[in-house]
């Protein structure tokens, strides 16, 4: 089965995120923007809406099970490279041709929370799973980009209490805050994903010039602020 995949519903493009509990490692980030790639150009979409077929997790951001030891033994060009591959993934996403909405279907930890604040729209199971940055107790500080990439999706004064404490908010407390547009129980989350992404059809090269005009701070710290911190080391785990 395809770690990843997606399918088409009119003018909306669904991709699903198969690999478990979707952890980012160089093979996870390659398919991932490989479908996008793939839906870009086969298909006349105009929507994409982003899911996971995990029962309970969205996406627990990078795979420490893969990056810790790469760390460990010293190979700086592969730790390196990964982060260069996963700003390509969040740069992808923030310039996207079309309107993107993740359906937050589980757990949002981690890189998986500050992927979920590259799309343009968010909408959250609201009987299971936390939007979380538990970076903090981890020893991971935010690249510029990512922290770019936060500032998007979340008020500065949630977003200060969310990186420095590690406080997990639930799918409520996430709508009360603006983070998601509306909250809904697992059963109707992806038929009501489907409704709103219905409503979004826009043309694309319009959203993307738009994406670039709107985004092009974000997409500055991604391909020009994180260099640096990326080359200098300041991007420590532990």
């Amino acid at each position: 089965m395809a770690a990843i995949d997606f399918t088409v519903n009119g003018h909306v493009a669904v991709i699903t995120l198969k690999d478990r509990e979707n952890r980012f490692n160089p093979l996870f980030l390659k398919d991932f923007l490989d479908v996008l790639d793939a839906v870009e150009t086969s298909s006349e979409t105009t929507t994409l809406v982003v899911t996971s077929a995990h029962e309970k997790i969205f996406s627990n951001g990078i795979d420490l099970d893969w990056l810790v030891p790469v760390i460990q033994k010293g190979d700086v060009s592969a730790a390196k490279n990964f982060f260069y591959q996963l700003n390509r993934l969040f740069r992808r996403i923030v310039t996207y041709p079309m309107l993107t909405v993740a359906a937050i279907s589980g757990h949002a930890f981690a890189g998986g929370a500050i992927l979920c604040c590259a799309f343009d729209f968010r909408l959250m199971r609201s009987d299971r799973g936390f939007f979380c940055f538990p970076e903090v107790d981890l020893g991971i500080p935010f690249l510029p980009g990512m922290n770019a990439l936060l500032k998007k999706a979340i008020p500065q004064y949630k977003l200060e209490e969310m990186e420095y404490t590690g406080i997990r908010l639930t799918a409520d407390e996430c709508q009360q805050h603006h983070i998601v547009t509306h909250a809904f129980p697992g059963t109707e989350l992806m038929t009501e994903t489907l409704k709103f992404a219905q409503t979004l059809n826009k043309k694309r090269a319009v959203i993307h010039e738009m994406k670039l005009r709107l985004n092009k701070d974000i997409v500055h710290a991604i391909d020009v602020e994180d260099v640096p911190y990326i080359e200098s080391g300041k991007f420590n785990i532990g």
